[in-house]
């Protein structure tokens, strides 16, 4: 993998980058879908190619060692050939559903030993076989193994995480030295900066992921609850830390108006379950604000979300179509919002690149952000 930073912006940390995979490239800031398991949810791979313009998406270790299982993944020669996604594809490491999974699943030094939500067998996840899952998956992008704190946590139970993310981030390292990629295509390693929201550990944690040397970092952690200022004030701590020559992931955020803020940070690359998830419960996120197309206001409003969008779902389909849909219960509600919102986003960043070349980002970016926000 290769990262060009190409500029940044005069009056803020924003950076226009460029990154370049085995499986194409990725021009930065970008929003990566998430396909949990393979797939991003209602939305085939070929809208995500034609009308989210979607650049890279993502898979989850956790689910796809649970289903389809690494038997299915290795036959099929890896998750890109499994899905028919072409494009590049990052992978989580399972961490935050060792965190989502609290009551089914133990902590040790070993790894994290846990109950599958799916039939209850139990399972063992250490680095050494996050990375072997991982290599069998056969992303571009493969996150270390962590441990993702909750909010709030004491400072005593954060520092300890954060040491222990570090620890397990060695093995992961020494794992990929020990190992080849299974499909003739290189992964690259990410690793994630912990700390919760206190700022020494942030900071100490920030520099030891930079000190690891690795192509590109994550910052995690984050998202899980805290305030929005705290997380901005978290991740721009971090990004000053960070180098500055190597492409930085803000983990799991979020709503437009939390990616723009991250940009203005320094944040190169974000995900999100939020644009499918509140798709598919009738929110959808646009240039004027938010719509909850449930509402009746929308019934008979028979213009388009969005009439100068290249995406035709939502340039094609009237409100009051889309709001027919959600109440007659009918699934292509759920597909045209969730392809909506994704497109949404996609046009975001993209916009949002466009401003840092031209160098008026900082300025875009305060009159966008309360527009956004509005409720519709």
């Amino acid at each position: 993998m290769n990262f060009e930073l190409i500029t940044t912006d005069t009056h803020s940390k924003a950076r226009a980058g460029k990154i370049t995979t085995d499986h194409g490239e990725i021009a930065t800031p970008i929003f990566m879908p998430v396909g949990t398991v393979g797939s991003v949810k209602a939305v085939t791979q070929e809208q995500l190619r034609d009308a989210v313009q979607a650049q890279i998406i993502l898979g989850n270790t956790y689910h796809l060692y649970l289903r389809p299982g690494l038997e299915v993944l290795s036959k099929a020669g890896g998750l890109h050939k499994f899905n028919g996604w072409n494009r590049p594809i990052l992978t989580d490491s399972g961490g935050y559903q060792v965190f989502s999974l609290a009551a089914n699943r133990k902590i040790k030094e070993e790894g994290v030993v846990f109950q599958s939500h799916i039939d209850g067998s139990r399972h063992l996840f250490t680095p050494e076989n996050v990375m072997d899952i991982q290599r069998t998956i056969g992303a571009d992008i493969i996150m270390a193994f962590d441990e993702c704190p909750p909010y709030p946590s004491e400072y005593r139970y954060a520092r300890k995480s954060m040491d222990l993310t570090h620890r397990w981030l060695d093995r992961c390292i020494q794992r990929l030295k020990d190992t080849q990629p299974a499909y003739g295509h290189e992964q690259t390693l990410f690793p994630i900066v912990q700390g919760s929201t206190y700022k020494d550990l942030r900071k100490a944690s920030a520099e030891y992921i930079a000190g690891r040397g690795c192509a590109g970092n994550a910052i995690g952690g984050l998202s899980v609850g805290e305030p929005e200022q705290e997380m901005y004030e978290m991740c721009g701590l971090v990004c000053e830390i960070l180098p500055t020559e190597k492409p930085r992931y803000l983990m799991g955020v979020g709503t437009p108006w939390n990616i723009l803020e991250n940009i203005a940070l320094g944040v190169d690359m974000f995900d999100c379950v939020m644009p499918t998830r509140n798709g598919r419960n009738g929110m959808l996120f646009t240039w004027n604000g938010v719509i909850n197309i449930k509402n009746k206001k929308w019934a008979t409003d028979f213009t388009p979300i969005d009439e100068h969008s290249a995406c035709f779902a939502t340039r094609d389909y009237t409100k009051a179509y889309l709001r027919h849909l959600f109440v007659a219960g009918e699934i292509l509600g759920m597909t045209l919002a969730s392809i909506h919102n994704l497109a949404f986003y996609l046009e975001l960043v993209t916009e949002a690149r466009k401003q840092i070349l031209q160098g008026t980002f900082a300025s875009w970016k305060a009159s966008m952000v309360n527009q956004l926000k509005t409720r519709l």
